[in-house]
């Protein structure tokens, strides 16, 4: 998916605007803390010194004096509403605890139990003052949640586990960033459902450890995809033991990647897989040569399957439907982008064999391109039948064929530079949805080969919305309901180029920008500078 040219970066516009509300005095990290607590009009609550490790006294829910209207939590990403009131806020307390009025929110309440140095109890009826209560709620968005500050206590309500959860999370980066969650009622939902990060792991491999962190990273930030490419002409890296013949040396276990799936599930991320096809498959040819693509002159095409011979089918269903055990979500990538045999001046002519197939399976008039379009019609009834929903790349689905996509293949719109070249609206037009995938925006691909160059926060924070699926021009608004969200891509085309923690720097903030903008539709209320001080004070 980065083979192609690029443009170079368009020259970023001045972004600026002052922040509103005052600003917390003190960092306060999670488990320790040295000082003075601030309260959220920024006077002094208390002082001292407190044990590391040991959450300090709460504050009074009857204040003796009176407070200032609280501002809202600052977070990344921010959050949509927040109805200030007056009072001294949260702070986790010792001894304090962390009740649930439903069993499904167990791993919830664990989770932020143990991040803020609270007593998970459990479902209880009774109140407490320093209670944090995690609830269920009836009708709206899943991912939504309230959040309400006060009597010195806190309840997270939304309609499903994974709104409670993102609860979870604002509550933690109020609590590091500020060491008080603000007195009043946060009410919050994403702007877009799907908000993603992809890895390729075929090219380069990652530890399990490493990959293991980004989810923590990318749990905490509100991110609900992770996708994982993980066969690619360079390297095969799960383990198969349907065709164990095509596994890299270097490789995840499916032990490893069942823990990497489970964590991944505790923080309502989706993990989607990819085996790409029908080019991009060098790794599996490797070990079945004689299902090698070859132009009329005998001629390897490097990486590309030859669609016309049944094996060539057959094997990839092995792997899809091996996996669909193991990658349990709903959600998967079948690629299907760069067959090389369609960049021929004639298909038909180089690949007679690719023509004469398609010929037989639809008629006189069929053309190579069809066949492409048949071979990935015919994977994601693959994936379907597993209860999977298809996406693929946009440089799979090719114009002015007489088969046409399966209407419930997303579109992962990555470039402007396909074959035939078509702008993201005449995918919309079609009814299509849309991922976005922005190479000139959210490719981070390593050793910047092609005139590709790492994006940084500042440009995506500043110029980017879901809506720019294609260099730095959004599609019209009317388009915006059919555009899912969008997926933040590391390919490591030149692997060496940079340490796996090398990576983890180079996309940090990246990643931030991007999830503001998948989050919260509006304008940023706060500068780059202040954004950035903000991602540095939350860690």
């Amino acid at each position: 998916m980065s083979k192609h040219r690029r443009r170079a970066p368009a020259r970023r516009s001045p972004h600026g605007r002052a922040v509103a509300g005052g600003a917390f005095a003190v960092t306060v990290g999670l488990g320790a803390a040295l000082g003075v607590w601030i309260s959220a009009d920024g006077s002094s609550t208390g002082s001292g010194q407190r044990a590391e490790g040991a959450p300090a006294a709460a504050p009074s829910p009857s204040p003796t004096r009176s407070y200032a209207l609280s501002q809202a939590p600052r977070t990344i990403p921010a959050v949509r509403s927040h109805t200030p009131a007056r009072g001294p806020g949260w702070r986790p307390a010792r001894g304090g605890r962390v009740v649930v009025d439903h069993a499904s929110l167990a791993d919830e309440g664990k989770l932020i139990a143990s991040e803020l140095g609270l007593t998970y109890a459990g479902r209880k009826d009774d109140s407490r003052p320093g209670d944090l209560r995690l609830a269920l709620g009836k009708g709206g968005n899943p991912e939504s949640y309230t959040m309400t500050v006060r009597d010195g206590r806190v309840t997270i309500k939304g309609p499903a586990d994974a709104g409670v959860f993102y609860g979870t999370r604002t509550l933690k980066q109020a609590v590091r960033g500020g060491g008080t969650a603000p007195e009043g009622v946060v009410n919050d939902m994403p702007a877009k459902p799907r908000r993603g990060f992809m890895l390729d792991i075929a090219r380069k491999p990652f530890t399990a450890g490493w990959i293991e962190d980004r989810i923590r990273e990318l749990g905490d930030l509100k991110f609900n995809e992770l996708g994982l490419h993980f066969s690619d002409d360079q390297g095969f890296r799960i383990q198969s033991d349907t065709h164990p013949e095509v596994v890299s040396q270097s490789h995840l276990t499916k032990a490893e990647v069942k823990r990497i799936v489970d964590l991944a599930a505790s923080r309502h991320i989706t993990v989607v897989p990819e085996i790409d096809s029908p080019g991009h498959l060098g790794a599996v040819l490797a070990a079945h040569p004689e299902l090698q693509l070859r132009n009329a002159q005998g001629v390897a095409t490097r990486g590309a399957i030859d669609i016309s011979k049944e094996q060539a089918a057959r094997i990839v269903d092995d792997l899809l439907g091996e996996y669909a055990g193991l990658f349990p979500g709903g959600q998967w990538h079948l690629g299907g982008d760069e067959y090389q045999a369609l960049t021929a001046r004639d298909p038909e002519a180089s690949y007679p064999q690719l023509a004469a197939a398609a010929r037989k399976a639809h008629g006189p008039g069929g053309t190579v391109a069809d066949l492409a379009t048949s071979w990935l019609n015919d994977r994601a009834a693959t994936v379907r039948r597993n209860n999977r929903t298809p996406r693929a790349w946009n440089d799979g689905f090719f114009r002015n064929t007489s088969v046409r996509p399966a209407e419930d293949i997303v579109t992962a719109y990555w470039t402007g530079k396909e074959i035939g070249a078509r702008q993201p609206a005449e995918y919309l037009a079609a009814g299509r949805k849309v991922l976005n995938y922005n190479d000139e925006f959210l490719y981070y691909v390593l050793g910047e080969p092609n005139n590709f160059v790492y994006p940084t926060g500042e440009r995506i924070y500043e110029q980017w919305t879901p809506r720019v699926l294609r260099g730095t021009q959004a599609v019209p608004a009317q388009y915006d309901a059919q555009i899912l969200g969008g997926s933040f891509a590391v390919w490591c085309d030149l692997a060496n180029s940079q340490t796996q923690d090398q990576v983890a720097a180079g996309i940090r903030m990246p990643l931030r920008a991007m999830i503001q903008k998948l989050w919260h539709p509006g304008e940023p209320e706060m500068s780059w500078t202040e954004f950035k001080a903000l991602a540095n004070r939350l860690g």
